[in-house]
């Protein structure tokens, strides 16, 4: 019996591993990313982005009826401006994301969030740009890491992630007949903070470097990210533990720009020039 279960469990892991492919969704452009991403080949982007449009299209929906979707005519016209701007630098990491369906609107909102969904979706809330007093070189800093994490799929990638979780468990507790159910508890909560959480980590890092080379091919000021993440500390009340968040610390965060801006700034003032 031992045997058997042992057999079904490497046929099932085989099975697994081939269902999960390494890839690398851009080109390393002047920063260098250039790590190889496991994906789950049974979601593909395509789908990812589907879901994506129509999470975004549902909220677009529910603002509009609530009445707070780009009622700031001068402040939606500033991030779409910046979106205008970034948009075409998009090429250097990837060149089919500039037949994506980029679209931008700012939503009332108090919280100091954005986001760019997979395939192009941008998403501005009044609240960063308001209470951060943001100028255009910090918004496009934000923008620029936004739309790093979705060129650089970080979406589906945290999703093939918890696929091949869920479906590792499931196979261990099927072999296993339930036997070792808690122990798989306690192992997901161990591999959260072993694996996944560093390497959302690694994904927040990827989008820094990535969206300072965007903002700086621009036109924008890239020192101008650690003036946000600046702000950013000043206005948070605190912060969970590094080992145990999704984000790096914001010191961790500045000391990272602070390396990686000299590699873009000839980029920000060769920009400057034709402009």
């Amino acid at each position: 019996m031992l045997k058997r279960r042992l057999s079904l469990l490497g046929l099932g892991v085989s099975i697994l591993l081939g269902a999960c492919q390494q890839v690398n969704t851009t080109e390393s452009g002047a920063i260098g990313v250039s790590r190889k991403q496991t994906m789950f080949s049974m979601l593909s982007s395509a789908q990812v982005d589907q879901m994506a449009a129509e999470s975004y299209s549902t909220t677009l929906t529910q603002a509009q009826k609530k009445g707070i979707l780009n009622n700031d005519s001068a402040m939606t016209s500033r991030v779409k401006a910046v979106a205008k701007r970034l948009i075409p630098q998009v090429a250097v990491f990837r060149k089919d994301a500039l037949a994506w369906k980029w679209e931008v609107n700012v939503e009332d909102s108090p919280e100091l969030n954005a986001y760019c969904a997979p395939g192009g979706k941008i998403m501005f809330y009044t609240g960063i740009i308001e209470k951060l007093k943001l100028n255009d070189d910090e918004i496009a800093a934000i923008m620029g890491h936004e739309m790093a994490h979705a060129l650089r799929e970080h979406g589906r990638e945290r999703m093939s992630k918890a696929y091949a979780q869920q479906m590792g468990a499931k196979l261990l507790s099927a072999v296993t007949q339930g036997q070792y159910d808690g122990y798989i508890g306690l192992a997901s909560k161990v591999t959260d903070v072993a694996y996944n959480l560093p390497n959302s980590r690694q994904n927040e890092s990827e989008a820094d470097a990535m969206g300072i080379e965007l903002a700086a091919r621009a036109g924008y000021d890239p020192a101008a990210a650690i003036v946000l993440w600046q702000k950013m500390s000043a206005g948070s009340k605190g912060q969970p533990p590094q080992f145990l968040s999704t984000h790096p610390s914001n010191e961790t965060r500045i000391s990272e720009l602070q390396a990686n801006i000299p590699k873009v700034m000839p980029l920000y003032q060769a920009a400057r020039k034709k402009s």
